[in-house]
């Protein structure tokens, strides 16, 4: 049975606002009021439950978002990112394309909701009728708490005020300057420690799926992995101690945690595509915290269903797709890669990692009713083409034989929207008719058989990571890749068990030299304008991250902190390789590199990518430097005329 996070479902009882004052007025003895409610251990337990709220903000990427899983969620830090896009004529990166309006109010700037919530907790825990050892604990989630939003604030705004205390109108504080960004996560890494070392084992009276010491550590990872890199490529002291730190909570990690799900449908890297679509992360190994849904108590999320209909408006790239390797763990453009080309997409995806089959859907074609029924089902409602080569990456997937809702199995070829009707083909371009998109690469992450949608997308139960071991491995893997100690022990330890459940060729590190990739890229200091290559073993563990966490929002974090965004950013998103009849048949043209512009209906083109969106370079734009940083919003600095902003906006 499914076990929930708490704080999901509604709470009876207490509900003290974390946000205004109006609990400290005069109110009957019965009620329960700041004075009485802190005494007894479930008094703490209920009125931290709101906290888990923050798993779902939508200030925070790489949340599991209330109101949209994927689309409106996760998928967004990596649209940012240029990995992924919106699918629309008008939805190119705002980042490439200079289209960030000015901020006067919200964009994350928020200190009184979560943060106050904690620090009212806080400040009760001495006076409360617990244990030393109760104390502690509680001590220990409001520090995970009050540190996990604000590494969301360092990453967004860099310097920002510390507020660890309940603030009113008169304290000083409430109209503080921002401080250094440096000593503000000091302070972070301080408080995570502390609770590392302090938090209780009370699974028992907390319930299962709740804040632990491996929830605290897997926090620890994350941020000392980022900060470390922000330092070492934004000019700052301290790299170093960030990312050995990082190291030694991962290997803690990596000890209790020493199994990846595998899966259980048999497809190709089924343990990695099943992570995101199973209904009971509970049974799965490697999962330290997750988000549970509920059939009629919290069904909220609808990313399954969205994939099967119009309303799916991500799709990915032929950058991105190009960086997925083969799967003898050669680069596409490595003399030895085997890689048959792009001018069909049954090429591109032929013999590739099957992560990049998890991600986007395989191209395939069939016959709604057709003649030619699979022998395993001659029911089915579709049958094979004359072609076998329609049916390549069917029998790589395993055939969905009925087209019934719900199906068999995770993701099954061909596809069903979601009132069972067939998806004949992929590609499938267009902009309003279900699973099509423009750039030919359909994201489905999310997509599986087995869930109810009948046009509901609350009837999607499937569970969704919070923290899971595969992050933490990657951490490690580039955290000793920047400090020059990713060796082959290291890359067997941590890459190499991703490559193993995924069926790639494992990563051998000798063979990586500057030649290994011929399309490395380049990371930006700063008043480095061409640019410097990454170099070749950082760039494999890098690109082994963002294979790994796509589509989870991880990418705008990343190409931040390691400033690579204009390699990312500053190129125009194109979609897969067809004829010049083809595009126009589909109301579409395509790119001319020459131009970075559309080609046009009357262009001299007869073949090439699909156009998207114009290179933003060519049109005069492009990733700017203040962009590293978020905007302060304006009305903050109004309000408080000891807060700085930013520099460039």
């Amino acid at each position: 049975m499914k076990k929930l996070i708490i704080g999901i479902v509604a709470l009876a009882g207490m509900t003290l606002t974390g946000c205004n004052d109006s609990f400290l007025d005069k109110s009957p003895i019965t009620d329960l009021t700041e004075d009485n409610a802190f005494s007894s251990y479930d008094n703490f337990k209920s009125f931290m439950w709101p906290c888990y709220e923050m798993f779902t903000n939508t200030t925070i990427a790489t949340s599991t978002r209330n109101n949209g899983w994927g689309v409106g969620g996760q998928y967004e830090g990596d649209v940012d990112a240029n990995y992924l896009n919106n699918r629309g004529q008008s939805g190119f990166n705002e980042y490439a394309y200079q289209t960030i309006g000015n901020a006067t109010s919200g964009n994350g700037w928020d200190f009184s909701s979560f943060i106050r919530r904690v620090n009212i907790m806080l400040s009760h825990l001495d006076q409360a009728e617990m244990t030393q050892a109760e104390k502690d604990h509680w001590r220990s989630v409001g520090y995970f708490f009050h540190s996990f939003w604000y590494m969301e604030l360092i990453n967004r705004f860099g310097d920002v005020p510390w507020v660890n205390k309940v603030l009113d109108e008169s304290s000083p504080e409430t109209y503080g300057a921002r401080m250094p960004r440096a000593e503000v996560a000091d302070s972070v890494l301080t408080r995570l420690q502390w609770a590392e070392e302090h938090i209780g084992d009370f699974e028992d009276q907390d319930g299962s799926n709740t804040i632990n010491r491996d929830c605290v550590r897997a926090a620890i990872s994350r941020f000392t992995l980022r900060e470390g890199t922000w330092r070492k490529y934004h000019n700052m002291d301290g790299a170093d101690a960030l990312l050995n730190e990082c190291i030694r909570v991962s290997e803690l990690l990596m000890a209790d945690y020493p199994t990846l799900y595998t899966g259980t449908d048999g497809q190709p890297g089924a343990g990695y595509g099943e992570m995101w679509t199973t209904d009971d992360l509970g049974l799965v190994p490697g999962i330290i915290l997750y988000k549970s849904y509920v059939t009629d108590v919290n069904p909220v999320q609808g990313g399954c269903y969205l994939e099967h209909t119009s309303s799916q408006s991500i799709e990915m790239n032929q950058n991105t797709v190009d960086l997925y390797l083969m799967k003898n763990g050669k680069p596409i453009h490595n003399p030895e890669s085997g890689y048959y080309g792009d001018h069909t997409m049954y090429d591109t995806f032929r013999d590739r990692d099957p992560r990049l089959y998890h991600t986007v859907m395989p191209p395939y074609t069939v016959e709604a009713g057709g003649a030619n029924k699979p022998e395993e089902n001659p029911n089915a409602t579709w049958g094979y083409t004359d072609d076998p080569a329609d049916r390549e990456y069917i029998d790589i997937m395993g055939a969905n034989y009925t087209c019934s809702n719900p199906g068999v199995g995770m993701k099954r070829l061909p596809a069903q929207n979601w009132s069972a009707s067939l998806v004949p083909e992929i590609p499938r371009l267009g902009t309003s008719a279900y699973v099509q998109c423009r750039s030919g690469y359909y994201l489905w992450k999310l997509w599986c058989g087995w869930e109810e949608n009948f046009n509901n997308g609350s009837l999607n139960v499937a569970d969704k990571p919070i923290f899971k071991i595969e992050e933490v491995l990657l951490n490690y893997a580039e955290a000793k890749a920047e400090l020059g100690s990713f060796d082959q022990a290291a890359a067997d330890r941590s890459i190499n068990r991703l490559r193993d459940r995924a069926e790639v060729a494992r990563m051998n590190v000798a063979e990586i030299d500057d030649n290994f990739d011929p399309d490395r890229p380049y990371y930006y200091p700063a008043g480095n304008d061409a640019g410097i290559q990454v170099p070749a073993l950082l760039w494999e563990v890098r690109r082994e991250r963002i294979i790994e966490l796509m589509g989870e929002g991880f990418g705008f974090y990343d190409v931040r902190r390691w400033r690579m965004a204009p390699w990312f950013l500053n190129r125009a998103p194109k979609g897969i390789w067809v004829t010049k009849e083809y595009a126009s048949a589909n109301n579409m043209t395509l790119y001319n590199p020459e131009t970075g512009l559309s080609d046009g209906t009357n262009g001299s083109m007869t073949e090439g990518y699909l156009y998207l969106f114009n290179d933003p370079v060519a049109e005069g734009r492009g990733w700017l430097e203040k962009y590293y940083l978020y905007q302060v919003p304006t009305d903050e600095i109004l309000l408080n005329p000891n807060l700085t902003q930013n520099p460039g906006w």
